[in-house]
């Protein structure tokens, strides 16, 4: 039997209803395909990356950058969580929230930290809420506990103190109970200050995001290629005052190391953040560091770490109650430029009890759950206005 050859006007409608039909089915089974190829798209370049999982050598697709702001082109940076076994409720949510609001569309890889194993449950709970690598690292010693060289009984009269003051994380009240829980809170202020980016897990990466909150809005850019971009060294969204009794020696012992080391002072530095009187008194302001994004290579620099070293020597870590807090705050205020400190005031977060909620523009491009009307910017405690003042 004799078949006519097929036209090419023929051909090019076969090929045609062939494109279309195929179009429907991905458009059906694969939602990214769906939004890569919807028409507010067409024109662009597509680029799709994969990168090999540390946990069990999968694969992660990473979205296009043309609908999130370049991915591909992302910095080397990772998320970063202290965490026990017994955090995994806060871990799932503080993840979730980092990954419905930001991570879903970047994949940057997540570093959590234990000073003991992770159990099983606790990877298998955490490991199906992102599509990017996990690793699970065990803290060393060394860099955990209290030094041998703490004079026990002094710390122990220092907590007792701070319990008749009603300071939270004093640390005795739970002494009968675990020796673990009275010293975990300054175990983890120490390590936090000194040690995490010298961990192995770490050591490939120089940018980092510490995430142990509740995300208001989307974030639709990069700020680790911000951080990068604009020569950003430390950022913050909530700045807040500490609490005195904590620190009642930090101050007098950031005096001593300055007079010691005056070369590590930046000549454009902030100063007038942490003291109202030209650094004779500090004035107890901070950057709340349970969100800090941060450049690994400005704690890992000789100033930094000669820093670090001087307040270890003088145990105010366990003698008192310093925490990574100030010690960050005070440290990126005086070894880095002012403007190398940034304030991303478009991300809404919240850290029981405190809250940062965008403003204006800001509040509705990033689809914010908040209420701008509940926002500690600008409450009596807060600190955000002495840091503006810092530009104006």
């Amino acid at each position: 039997m004799y078949l006519p050859m097929m036209t090419p006007r023929r051909y090019i409608t076969v090929v045609l209803v062939l494109v279309i039909s195929i179009h429907y089915i991905l458009s059906i089974a694969f939602e990214d395909y769906k939004r890569i190829s919807s028409l507010s798209n067409w024109g662009s370049n597509l680029h799709v990356s994969e990168e090999t999982t540390q946990e069990n050598g999968s694969y992660a697709v990473a979205l296009p950058d043309m609908l999130y702001h370049n991915a591909t082109e992302r910095a080397n940076a990772t998320f970063v969580l202290l965490a026990r076994n017994s955090d995994i409720n806060g871990v799932v949510s503080s993840m979730q929230s980092v990954e419905d609001r930001f991570n879903k569309h970047y994949n940057y890889p997540w570093v959590l930290l234990n000073d003991e194993p992770f159990t099983d449950s606790f990877k298998e709970r955490v490991s199906i809420i992102t599509r990017a690598p996990i690793s699970f690292g065990l803290i060393p010693k060394e860099h955990w506990v209290q030094p041998d060289w703490i004079d026990e009984d002094r710390a122990r009269l220092g907590r007792q103190k701070m319990m008749a003051q009603r300071i939270i994380y004093a640390g005795e009240l739970a002494v009968a109970l675990d020796y673990y829980l009275y010293l975990s809170y300054r175990n983890m202020c120490r390590f936090n200050s000194g040690f995490f980016f010298h961990h192995e897990l770490l050591q490939p990466y120089r940018y980092y995001w510490r995430p142990d909150v509740k995300f208001f809005c989307d974030i639709n850019y990069d700020p680790f290629v911000y951080m990068r971009e604009h020569d950003k060294v430390y950022s913050f969204t909530i700045s807040l005052t500490e609490w005195a009794p904590t620190i009642p020696t930090l101050w007098s012992t950031v005096k001593e190391f300055i007079a010691t080391h005056p070369d590590y002072i930046d000549p454009h530095n902030a100063m007038d953040y942490l003291s109202n009187d030209g650094g004779d008194s500090y004035n107890l302001c901070h950057f709340w560091s349970n969100f800090e994004i941060a450049d690994m290579d400005f704690w890992r620099s000789d100033a930094y770490q000669a820093f670090f070293d001087f307040l270890e020597s003088k145990g105010g870590f366990y003698y008192e109650r310093w925490g990574d807090a100030p010690v960050h705050s005070i440290a990126a205020a005086l070894f880095a430029r002012r403007d190398q400190i940034h304030f991303f005031r478009d991300i809404g977060y919240r850290h029981e009890s405190f809250q940062h909620c965008p403003q204006g523009d800001q509040w509705s491009v990033g689809r914010c759950s908040c209420d701008p009307a509940d926002s500690f910017d600008y409450s009596p405690n807060s600190c955000v206005r002495k840091f503006e003042n810092l530009f104006s």
